[in-house]
């Protein structure tokens, strides 16, 4: 592998370069050898990289990274050894960018590094947590049972996702149909009447006197209108890229009524699952609980856990901190403190997390069903406004006729 590096020699002079190695070790080693110091050393990564661009474009997917390691798992219980079981999965990999990266795994693994060594040099594609949980497993003599663990755990999840976005999808479909149904109606049907009521000069009501000059508004600062809108939204997007915006955005999802509390479930559930997980891998809490903060998807539950593991560093336990913090429902911190005086805090977590993934999936389907209505009756109350003021209007002319 390619690193680049700063050094620092005996008389102060600063060298850098490139420099080809196994590891990290064997690099300090090398410039150790030759009277330099390391100073900075990372990957080496050109501008325009093939690499790069690969997995750009052949994005992998987290249900690949999910049969990769069923299939690896597979393949060592049968008796295969690690080098041959990876080059029979890399034979096999149809994305690109997945078989690029086993590619480079079994190189560093035949270059002397293990499996969890060797994956954790792509981050983008198998998590800290995932490698930490295979280094126990290499360790103990147990890899194939972490590598379904893992799977078990990722495909978990990818289900807890999907609920989510089944919840958002009706209403952003419905949101979406309105604003072009109301669009049209507003910037083609509206005039076309409002024309045709000027030209007979009859008085119109009041409720078609107000959708008509909201049409005009409309039509007459369109442009505006979108360009304000179009800079708003885009200073949105920026303003929730910075720490405090990131931090503000979390808070709101937590905030918002049924939603947060499917989403604060689920990043309990998740933070259960993930404790349990690496406790039963044979992890310290003190080793797990950086690898859970760094894992946390929520900056709101990676403040709260970042808290909870200071106090537990000062002797608190995990139970006692937990408790502190609203953010950590009761049962929770129950079973917690069960667990920790039991010493099955593992059992009692997956427990948890079991039980908040079940309440999470009945009230996104109780949501679910909430919502559809709700927006029907939105779409119905808009269309219908605009329809009631243009059908007012004809029977007003047909009044002020006879």
């Amino acid at each position: 592998m390619l690193y680049q590096y700063i050094a620092c020699g005996e008389s102060g002079d600063i060298v850098k370069g490139k420099i080809s190695a196994t590891s990290e070790d064997a690099i300090t080693e090398m410039l150790g050898y030759a009277g330099y110091r390391l100073v900075n050393l990372r990957p080496y990564t050109p501008f325009i990289s093939l690499g790069k661009l690969t997995s750009q474009l052949f994005k992998v997917k987290q249900t690949e990274i999910i049969l990769f390691y069923r299939q690896l798992a597979l393949l060592l219980e049968s008796g295969v050894n690690i080098v041959t079981a990876l080059q029979l999965l890399q034979e096999q990999i149809s994305n690109r960018a997945l078989k690029k990266v086993v590619y480079d795994v079994i190189s560093d693994i035949r270059n002397g590094n293990q499996l969890s060594a060797a994956m954790s040099r792509h981050p983008s594609i198998f998590s800290s947590m995932s490698c930490r949980t295979l280094s126990i497993g290499e360790q103990t003599g147990g890899l194939e049972t972490m590598l379904k663990q893992v799977a078990d755990y990722m495909e978990r999840e990818i289900v807890t996702r999907k609920g989510i976005k089944g919840a958002l999808m009706y209403p952003m479909i419905a949101a979406g149909v309105t604003v072009v149904v109301v669009g049209v109606l507003m910037f083609f049907v509206l005039p076309a009447f409002a024309d045709l009521y000027g030209s007979l000069g009859a008085e119109l009501p009041a409720l078609t006197k107000i959708m008509i000059s909201f049409s005009v508004l409309l039509r007459s600062y369109a442009l505006h209108i979108f360009l304000g809108l179009f800079i708003a939204i885009g200073l949105g997007l920026i303003y929730i890229r910075t720490p405090d915006g990131k931090y503000k955005l979390d808070v709101l999802t937590l905030r918002i009524p049924q939603l947060g509390r499917v989403k604060h479930l689920n990043e309990l559930s998740r933070c259960c699952r993930s404790i349990s997980l690496l406790f039963t891998a044979g992890l310290p809490l003190t080793e797990i609980m950086p690898l859970v903060i760094q894992g946390c998807n929520n900056r709101v539950m990676a403040q709260a856990l970042y808290n909870v593991q200071t106090d537990m560093l000062k002797g608190e336990g995990l139970s006692k901190p937990m408790a502190k913090n609203s953010i950590f429902l009761p049962m929770m911190v129950q079973m917690v403190k069960v667990g920790e005086e039991t010493g099955s805090l593992d059992t009692s977590l997956l427990a948890v997390a079991q039980n908040y993934e079940s309440e999470a999936e009945d009230k996104t389907k109780s949501l679910i069903s909430m919502i559809q209505p709700v927006m029907t009756l939105v779409i119905a109350g808009i269309v219908g406004l605009i329809a009631l003021s243009m059908v007012s209007a004809m029977y007003s002319m047909y009044g002020q006729a006879f």
